[in-house]
């Protein structure tokens, strides 16, 4: 199950079945992981991790992260709770969710987004469009409707001399 590669790196190999049964992972309040995960199903860290977390392509997978846990890395999955910390960017293609004690350092990329009192972002908030993976692209965003070109102002009017108080 655990092999060792030559650069020292454990490699957590686990057969997948078949059925279509979700997944639930759970890394508990006093575990740190170090080095990233690729999960499927929901993820639940009440821990820290010190790596980035990847959503694979099977089902709908969440990441859920309460208040005790902490990620120092990237999010990127379909959705995401997240009541903890953060110090990465996240990436949700579909939902997240910032619960009261929520703190997020770094970018959020989303395409529909939650944000309870409490909760806050030190980052860029990127909304995306049509819940793809990249930013809107220019010709996408709405340009304003120009008239006329800007013409010279006349002076303007000397009201001093018009006899009104």
């Amino acid at each position: 199950m655990f092999n060792s590669t030559e650069t020292g790196v454990i490699d957590a190999s686990v057969k997948r079945s078949n059925n279509n049964t979700p997944t639930h992972t759970l890394i508990s309040r006093d575990t740190e992981i170090v080095g990233d995960i690729h999960f499927s199903g929901e993820l639940i860290i009440e821990g820290r991790v010190r790596g980035s977390i990847f959503a694979e392509d099977v089902g709908d997978p969440i990441v859920r992260l309460p208040e005790s846990g902490t990620v120092e890395g990237d999010i990127i999955a379909p959705s995401a709770v997240i009541n903890g910390l953060v110090h990465g960017n996240v990436h949700c293609s579909k939902h997240i969710e910032l619960a009261s004690k929520a703190s997020v350092v770094g970018d959020i990329r989303y395409s529909m987004i939650e944000m309870v009192l409490g909760s806050e972002v030190n980052g860029k908030l990127e909304r995306i469009i049509d819940g793809g993976g990249g930013a809107p692209l220019e010709s996408d965003t709405p340009q304003p409707n120009v008239i006329a070109e800007p013409t010279e102002l006349a002076e303007p009017l000397d009201r001093s001399d018009s006899g009104t108080p």
